[in-house]
């Protein structure tokens, strides 16, 4: 079997193009950096998001697969994603994304798949959205933001959302986008170390304590960055759950929940990804690479093989058979 990546970025042209033609006047400016490579500003988002070619041409992306030993990469889309704009452009960008990965995955079936943006500033139209990507080929997946405009995802408003994700039998990949506090966090690179496994905190509390997984028992999540501070945040959370009336409607602990979630390996620190499997188990845990930034890793398979005590069927249920499983592959 195949080694899948599950945490991989792409920007394609098609959907730069739509940005070049129609962001201005529909809620972002467009220019270009020093390089000549295009640049997006969000109005009001304190956060440039650059297309440089490897972020864009999929023989780049190709031959960065091939040279990590990855078979297999499920592309998502990042930084601005979509849920700035409009609902009816944010609806347009959706669809040109996903309309690109299938024809990316048809190019290369055995190397690509794709997972579903949706405009979720409008849900009736992210469920309108849903339900035409998901008959699409190479669709394995739906992609979400860890708030949608600065409200949590726990909110009733996506829970149309969700349930057709469950219906659909689709899983739901998490990320996040413009992280809280981001004011406090613009030096040192901290709205990047510090904001985006603050917000996996916050998302898997969010789903928890708001009831998400206990209305949608058969929905399956994956968190990046291997749960952010979530996995280590549990016993505050157990607590909590004991004590604070704000959560004595929880039936049960926090840490019930742990398994619900799937984690990718992007931590930096063999060790850590040692107590996550031992916390959560093997078969919860996923290769990451975080492509193309700086933070993510060249040579994630070569990470996973620096875990500390990892056996031969821990490697293989985290290179290739938990991702199988959790896109249905």
């Amino acid at each position: 079997m195949p080694v899948v990546d599950l945490h991989a970025h792409w920007f394609p042209q098609p959907w730069i193009d739509l940005l070049l033609k129609e962001a201005e006047g529909n809620g972002a400016k467009m220019g270009k950096n020093e390089k000549g490579h295009p640049v997006i500003e969000v109005i009001g988002v304190p956060l440039k998001s650059v297309f440089r070619p490897d972020m864009v041409e999929p023989d780049a992306i190709l031959k960065s697969m091939n040279d990590a030993r990855v078979d297999v990469r499920a592309m998502s889309l990042t930084n601005p994603m979509v849920y700035w704009a409009p609902p009816a452009f944010g609806l347009k960008l959706s669809r040109a994304y996903n309309d690109a990965c299938v024809a990316l995955h048809q190019a290369h079936p055995d190397r690509f798949l794709g997972t579903i943006m949706l405009p979720l500033q409008a849900p009736n139209l992210a469920v309108q959205e849903l339900d035409r990507a998901a008959k699409l080929p190479g669709m394995r997946a739906v992609y979400l933001a860890m708030h949608v405009g600065g409200k949590n995802v726990d909110e009733k408003a996506l829970w149309p959302v969700y349930q057709r994700c469950e219906e659909l039998g689709l899983p739901v990949l998490m990320h996040p986008v413009n992280p809280l506090g981001i004011e406090r966090m613009r030096q040192f690179h901290m709205r990047n170390l510090c904001g985006n496994p603050y917000e996996a905190g916050i998302a898997a509390a969010s789903l928890i304590f708001g009831g998400v997984l206990d209305a949608f028992p058969k929905l399956d999540f994956m968190l990046p960055h291997a749960g952010g501070t979530f996995p280590w945040l549990i016993g505050r959370y157990d607590q909590g759950a004991r004590v604070r009336k704000e959560l004595k409607h929880m039936k049960q602990l926090p840490s019930a929940y742990l398994r619900r979630f799937y984690y990718d390996t992007v931590s930096h620190h063999p060790q850590l990804i040692r107590f996550l499997i031992d916390l959560v188990g093997a078969d919860r845990v996923v290769v990451g690479s975080d492509y193309n930034f700086d933070m993510g890793y060249k040579q994630p398979v070569e990470f996973v093989e620096q875990v500390p005590g990892l056996t031969e069927r821990e490697r293989k249920l985290i290179l290739r058979e938990n991702a199988a499983r959790l896109l249905k592959l």
